[in-house]
């Protein structure tokens, strides 16, 4: 017995090995293929989405924005010209959830620093007195790497209408200021061409690590067209 095993020892390595090859190239087949879908206006609640895009079923995109980062530059939709980012909004003396947010975003930028497809947008919601020095400083507190992660001020009419009609992120607040908000967890993965892939909740590190996994899909699927 044991000299019919050594006989048919190599055969059967062989054999064990092709297997293990077949299986797994059908499971490839078989396996379905991950696609982010696209999110419209429409798809979202009503209570993020400003009244003037509700209806909007196809080709919604982020608009175009010039707003100022933590060194007092100009960042504009041309920056993120035909990269991957994540956005959101946040305040620097927030104490709730945006201390939150802000750690899982540099969990983003650590995991993916060397990655040049990928940057980083986070949008302050109370520009009035998160200036540029507030900003850096909040920056420099927080391990900001500023060539992946720009955290901006602006008008506060041009920050809420993105958050409203762009983004799709944002509650009205309801105290009669005219443009004030309330703003979500919610971290929005955009893709090349301006094009919302997905929500996540920026204080569940379960999110963090599924939006990380969502950003290889978009990655393969430009590789792919």
């Amino acid at each position: 017995m044991l000299q019919f095993f050594s006989k048919y020892k190599f055969f059967a390595i062989v054999l064990f090995v092709l297997s293990v090859i077949i299986i797994s190239i059908i499971y490839s087949i078989l396996k379905p293929k991950k696609i982010l879908q696209v999110y419209e206006p429409y798809r979202v609640d009503t209570e993020l989405v400003d009244s003037t895009v509700q209806h909007v079923r196809k080709y919604h995109k982020i608009a175009d924005f010039s707003l100022v980062n933590q060194n007092g530059e100009e960042v504009t939709h041309q920056n993120y010209e035909g990269k991957i980012y994540v956005a959101d909004f946040f305040f620097t003396t927030c104490q709730t959830i945006c201390p939150i947010m802000t750690g899982h975003m540099k969990k983003i930028q650590e995991k993916l620093k060397q990655d040049q497809e990928v940057l980083l947008l986070s949008h302050t919601v109370i520009p009035e007195t998160d200036s540029v020095p507030q900003l850096k400083k909040y920056a420099l507190e927080k391990g900001i790497d500023d060539s992946k992660w720009n955290i901006v001020t602006g008008e506060k009419k041009h920050i809420y209408e993105l958050a409203r009609k762009s983004y799709l992120v944002a509650k009205s607040d309801g105290d009669g200021g005219p443009y004030d908000m309330i703003h979500t967890e919610n971290f929005v993965l955009v893709d090349k061409k301006k094009r919302i892939r997905g929500f996540y909740d920026g204080t569940n590190e379960e999110e963090i690590d599924r939006l990380i996994e969502d950003i290889q899909v978009l990655k393969k699927e430009n590789r792919d067209q």
